[in-house]
């Protein structure tokens, strides 16, 4: 007779199989993951044990954590977030090394939300816990060439005394980040969360920017994301809109809120600016549609004068919410994520629009790592 493997039995055994060499966590908890995968079939919880991974080491006390838990999930461990002394929040340090990108060793998988990018996309987890104050979600998707969301500002509990950052999630899929949506933005009991909407009317009107008009763009990295721009539009999912994303370069503004000045004038200036053009762009429920980095992943040794946080930033400080979606590969095999930001509160509606985007782009593949491993069981 055979004997059916638990989904948490599952992701700890590519744990133990794949974290040696990716360095994701910082701390596995295979006791506990078990123990409440069987009281969430017992008690025929809607998550019915799902596994899931925590972002850091405060990760498990999170609100997302808590409703998750609430609802069935089986957390099984916290993933790694940056060491101490790195400048560049864009890597990860485990519990034995550094974080490695599953499709490239000798590059960065991203961060801060490094070890949950990690762990889902090398099936680890089911979806991680993350958060965001200037793409630290959205980049770690795009370098492992997952899903990853972040919330509308302000609709969940912020970890940053700012404001900036906001909760979010990570998945193979956005099919796959619905669970969150449901458990942990819809209020109540888990039983009473919220049914998700009936996909979108296609197409879906969107306005497209290489560069929000300030940004310097790896130009394979915008040839990538246009030709998935491309394919969405031939597919009747996308109608491009003729409207200018020209928005003022965020840096100094977000610099001077992050370190307390939120009344610095230029900050006030460059968000009131950015926001009347971002409702002007989103207005009709538009999409907007970007690059999530204006570089590829870059070394362990840190990206040099770039900044990662480009073409992700001014989205945390006019607290709309934005997703990254796998759009293909540069030429040296690095993955690059498509960005979509939506109107402020329309968080189940953007996720409606990522699952008709990601089922008229190729299914991404899965990284070679974890395929190393499957291949050995």
């Amino acid at each position: 007779m055979t004997r059916t493997t638990s989904a948490v039995a599952r992701a700890l055994e590519r744990i133990g199989r794949l974290d040696p060499a990716l360095h994701a966590f910082i701390e596995v908890w295979p006791d506990e993951a078990l123990a409440r995968e069987r009281e969430a079939a017992a008690r025929r919880l809607p998550l019915g044990g799902l596994p899931f991974a925590v972002k850091g080491p405060s990760g498990i006390r999170s609100f997302a954590a808590r409703r998750l838990i609430a609802a069935g999930g089986s957390p099984v461990g916290a993933t790694s977030v940056p060491g101490p002394g790195t400048h560049w929040q864009t890597w990860g340090l485990g519990a034995h090394g550094r974080t490695v990108n599953p499709w490239r060793a000798d590059r960065t998988p991203g961060g801060s939300s490094a070890g949950s990018a990690v762990a889902v996309a090398t099936g680890m987890a089911e979806l991680a816990t993350g958060s965001d104050g200037a793409g630290s979600v959205r980049i770690p998707a795009a370098w492992c060439g997952v899903f990853g969301l972040k919330t509308t500002n302000g609709l969940l509990p912020s970890p940053d005394r700012s404001g900036l950052a906001s909760a979010g999630v990570l998945a193979r899929s956005a099919a796959a980040a619905e669970p969150y949506l449901r458990h942990v933005l819809g209020g109540g009991e888990p039983d009473a969360a919220p049914a998700l909407p009936l996909p979108p009317q296609l197409p879906l009107p969107a306005v497209y920017s290489e560069d929000l008009g300030f940004a310097e763009v790896d130009p394979e990295v915008a040839a990538v994301v246009r030709a998935a721009v491309d394919r969405l539009v031939a597919a009747g999912t996308v109608r491009l809109l003729g409207r200018d994303a020209a928005l003022l370069d965020p840096v100094r503004a977000w610099t001077a809120i992050r370190g307390g000045s939120p009344d610095d004038p230029e900050a006030v200036r460059v968000r009131r600016t950015n926001d009347e053009r971002l409702d002007a762009l989103l207005a009709g429920g538009a999409l907007l549609l970007t690059p999530v980095t204006p570089n590829r992943p870059h070394g362990h040794e840190g990206p040099g004068d770039l900044y990662s946080t480009a073409l992700t930033w001014a989205f945390n400080l006019s607290g709309h919410p934005a997703a990254s979606l796998p759009a293909g590969f540069t030429g040296d095999g690095c993955p690059v994520g498509l960005q979509l930001a939506a109107a402020r509160g329309a968080d189940v509606r953007l996720l409606a629009a990522a699952r008709a985007v990601e089922d008229a782009l190729p299914a991404a593949p899965v990284p070679p790592a974890a395929g190393r491993a499957a291949a050995g069981r």
